[in-house]
């Protein structure tokens, strides 16, 4: 008798989706593409990816800064303070501040106009002057001081030593 190989059955719904490896089939695996040919492997990764990280203590690479945050300031000292400049810097011209303010040495060339103002921030040859021109004019000469106030408020005076007063 000659025996027949039995046909393959249909395809059917709980067939394997992948064709059988070793024998077994591989039921859940979903048809998936061919690998690529050689050659073509996974794209490389974008520059600056993977890269080691820097050894402790090297600070940040070149052409970076730090991450802003960090201390305040210590009480009593302004914005940008450091040893040398204990009231601020002048934000153009980085000449650290005076001690002396600017509102109180108009107010004083204003308020007392006998050139006041001018002996508040040192400068005492103008501020003799002042006081000289308002005695020998009858108080006319005040006008000058009153002007110096007025000047000392909208501009950026300088005190004795050239500092610019504190705003």
């Amino acid at each position: 008798m000659t025996s027949t190989p039995p046909e393959p059955p249909e395809s059917d719904s709980n067939e394997p989706t992948v064709p059988m490896e070793g024998g077994e089939p591989d039921y859940g695996r979903v048809n998936q593409p061919p690998p690529p040919p050689p050659g073509y492997g996974t794209p490389p990764p974008p520059p600056g990816y993977g890269t080691p990280p820097p050894p402790p203590g090297y600070g940040p690479p070149p052409g970076y800064q730090p991450p802003p945050g960090g201390y305040p300031p210590p009480p009593g000292y302004a914005y940008g303070a450091h040893a040398g400049a204990p009231w601020g810097v002048h934000p153009v011209t980085g000449v650290p501040y005076s001690e002396k303010q600017k509102l109180i040495a108009g107010l004083l060339n204003i308020l007392l106009p006998f050139g006041i103002g001018r002996f508040y921030i040192g400068d005492t040859g103008t501020g003799v002057a002042q006081l000289l021109v308002t005695i020998f004019t009858c108080g006319i000469g005040s006008l000058w001081s009153l002007i110096d106030g007025v000047l000392m408020l909208t501009g950026d005076p300088n005190d004795s030593e050239g500092r610019p007063l504190r705003p």
